[in-house]
């Protein structure tokens, strides 16, 4: 009659449901711990803003006090990060200079290169970076 394979379909499927569930209601826990946790983060990120606003102003007050520019030295405290960075770059250009080199230099003048980034042969003309150049 088929009565019994009916009966295990559904079985299979309450089975499948039920585990669903349970699947779901980790899902939803996990969910809830996640937005508890980006509260909670939120939170502290805002009492770290505030206590840096307050050391700021107290900074601010006892280099006055101490007649302290704070712009030079807030300047100076970013000067090796500015400096690292043009070294950075630095070697970047030479690393590309000594391949440029390295690719034979038959003797002539090296070209220069315009401000975006396209070798000028100095003759006047206009280079588009093609290769090809069109007199002005």
């Amino acid at each position: 009659m088929g009565l019994g394979s009916t009966t295990k379909k559904i079985q299979l499927l309450a089975d499948s449901a039920e585990k669903m569930y349970h699947r779901l209601n980790e899902v939803r826990e996990q969910v809830e711990t996640t937005q508890h946790t980006v509260d909670e983060t939120g939170d502290r990120v805002r009492h770290l803003e505030s206590e840096i606003v307050e050391q700021r102003a107290i900074l601010e007050a006892i280099a006055g006090e101490l007649d302290i520019d704070l712009a030079a030295v807030t300047a100076d405290a970013h000067i090796p990060e500015a400096e690292t960075a043009t070294s950075e770059s630095d070697a970047d250009h030479s690393d590309e200079d000594a391949a440029t080199d390295a690719g034979g230099d038959d003797g002539a003048a090296d070209a220069e290169t315009d401000s975006d980034g396209v070798a000028d042969d100095g003759d006047g003309g206009a280079d588009d970076g093609d290769g090809v150049v069109v007199d002005n």
